[in-house]
């Protein structure tokens, strides 16, 4: 509950002569205006960048900013113009000649950020956002409210659901554990910026009410939305998942559901739809699974709509790739029986990668079966095919395409996404995607062709922070790939700490305008990395994920210059007074 804590500040004689003095009261600059003969105090910074209000126009009750032309409200301090934000107002009163103000802070100052970043989203004001979450994140550095608030906007604000903007929260939020404390909330402020993006201009999702008596088990639930899903009925699988979820359906439950749909057929949409679904997963792991109902049946569309590469050309010639699948997927039954009966553990993972990669997709599926059969669970095939995934943006060579990046971006994101799923609900349905990945890394096998050597360098003691700077400077210049990779490898083979060197790559990430796939990129190589015990294959996969940066950096760093103008504003900068 807020106090009132009075302080004498001026006095009226002195207001009756100028109209307006300013005065630092306890930290704040306060500018005290007599207009039309009652007294008003103001926070003297422009809230929009922090231009002096005392240098401004006042007519009517309204002030004007001269650098932007912000208007507000005297009385309150609210704004006519919503990208400038409110400035705050300050109680006021006279005793005799006595002028006094209550500095004391605001009552509930989180409330009012959290509230200000909802206004920055429903706007897609950049600027406002990056205010927010600033504020928000110096009190609460694990971002659990703006991701909170992000999510909940982005999941009812744009009527197709769930999309890039949302992944890109989520990524971000996945990312801070890693990050230096600096960059937190400029992680969060692009998924926050990208979520306002996404949903601007759009209309706002309608969501399905559950069935009117919710006595049905989860296993019709579960068959009704995969054949839903089949014929591309969204609102009718919609109803069954918000039912299942409302019928208090347990997070292993649904995802089972959600699981099974995404690999009933090949390869949805190049894996967003199953990249999307573990986002969302993920994020829900983070703010709570009492978000579920507001946050999963945004995916429900993206199922019903996807392309099945059972309709793609290169999926069907010159190897019919779905007929070699079909038939490896009548045998993993019995493979996942098998295996389940075996004692000893599976020994097979440094013999299975080559298969992966190689040229004969009949081997690769059988590779996994028998895989299977030996005993290997699906969460270390998981963990094989999203190594061998990357592996092949590892060596991906700088003569093909620029677009082919994307390619080997979405295999990796997508085996990832296989591989996070079997850990949260393995299921026969789910290893399906297992199948799928490897038939996408075959496909990207001309992309290693020729193939980039992965580094070679001796192990030995360096100066780590010198490679680190270096490093960011590579990251200055375009195109600097090869040396991007070589630089990890360099770094990883002094011995220093991983650590620092994640935080850099991520703060060479989000120093960058934000870009989908190179945020997918860097997310997924961190979880891989996190995951994977080999010390060369650790290794492998940060080389991935700096050469897949290179190759996107550096951009024009324009998102980065609004989020600075925030950072410098909340510091209390003075931004206009530099030349």
């Amino acid at each position: 509950m807020k106090t009132s804590r009075f302080v004498k500040v001026a006095r009226m004689a002195d207001l009756e002569r100028k109209g307006c003095v300013v005065l630092q009261v306890e930290g704040h600059t306060i500018a005290l205006f007599l207009h039309q003969g009652s007294l008003y105090a103001i926070d003297n910074r422009c809230p929009h960048m922090g231009f002096p209000l005392d240098r401004g126009t006042l007519q009517d009750g309204v002030l004007t900013c001269h650098w932007h032309h912000a208007r507000f409200d005297l009385a309150s301090g609210g704004t006519f113009d919503p990208w400038a934000d409110d400035v705050r107002s300050f109680p006021v009163r006279v005793e005799g000649d006595e002028v006094w103000i209550d500095p004391s802070p605001r009552a509930d100052e989180q409330a009012r950020q959290l509230q200000r970043l909802e206004d920055g989203l429903q706007r897609n004001i950049r600027l406002v956002i990056a205010k927010s979450v600033i504020a928000l994140v110096e009190k609460e550095e694990n971002g659990h409210g703006p991701l909170q608030t992000g999510l909940s906007f982005g999941t009812r604000s744009r009527r197709d659901g769930w999309s890039m903007g949302l992944t890109i929260l989520t990524c971000a939020a996945n990312l801070l554990r890693s990050l230096n404390a600096h960059d937190r909330a400029r992680a969060l402020y692009h998924g926050l910026a990208a979520v306002a993006q996404d949903c601007d201009g759009q209309p706002p999702r309608v969501p399905m009410r559950p069935l009117p008596v919710l006595s049905t088990g989860p296993d019709p639930l579960k068959r009704w939305f995969r054949r839903y899903i089949e014929v591309r009925d969204a609102e009718g699988a919609e109803r069954c998942l918000i039912s299942a979820l409302r019928g208090g359906g347990d997070p292993a439950q649904i995802a089972d559901l959600l699981f099974a749909a995404a690999t009933d057929h090949r390869y949805l949409s190049t894996g967003h739809v199953l990249d999307f679904t573990n986002k969302a997963l993920e994020a829900l792991d983070v703010v709570g699974w009492q978000h579920a109902e507001a946050v999963l049946p945004s995916v429900v569309l993206n199922y019903a709509t996807a392309d099945r590469m059972e309709e793609s050309n290169a999926w069907r010639h010159p190897v019919d790739l779905v007929a070699i699948l079909h038939a490896a997927f009548e045998r993993l039954s019995d493979a996942l029986e098998t295996g389940a009966r075996r004692q000893a553990a599976w020994g097979g993972r440094t013999a299975l990668i080559p298969v992966l990669l190689g040229e004969d997709p009949r081997a690769i599926a059988d590779a996994l079966l028998t895989a299977l059969r030996e005993g290997a669970t699906l969460q270390a095939l998981g963990g094989a095919v999203a190594y061998a995934a990357a592996l092949r943006i590892a060596r991906f060579h700088t003569a093909n395409e620029f677009g082919d990046w994307d390619t080997v971006l979405h295999t990796f994101t997508f085996a990832n996404a296989v591989f996070q799923g079997l850990r949260r609900a393995p299921s026969p349905e789910l290893a399906r995607g297992l199948f799928d990945a490897a038939m996408s890394i075959y496909l990207d096998r001309f992309l290693n062709t020729p193939s980039a050597p992965l580094p070679k360098v001796e192990e030995g003691v360096l100066d780590s922070k010198r490679l680190l700077d270096e490093l960011l400077t590579t990251l200055d210049r375009q195109q600097q790939v090869n040396e991007a990779g070589h630089l990890v490898a360099r770094y990883l083979a002094s011995g220093a700490r991983a650590e620092p060197l994640l935080a850099a790559l991520g703060h060479a990430l989000f120093r960058e305008d934000r870009d989908f796939h190179t945020i997918q990129a860097m997310e997924a190589a961190f979880r891989v990395y996190s995951l994977t015990e080999d010390p060369a294959e650790k290794v492998h996969v940060l080389i991935a994920a700096a050469r897949y940066l290179a190759a996107h950096a550096p951009t024009p760093r324009a998102q980065g210059q609004t989020y600075q103008i925030a950072y410098r504003l909340h510091r209390g900068e003075r931004i206009h007074e530099e030349t």
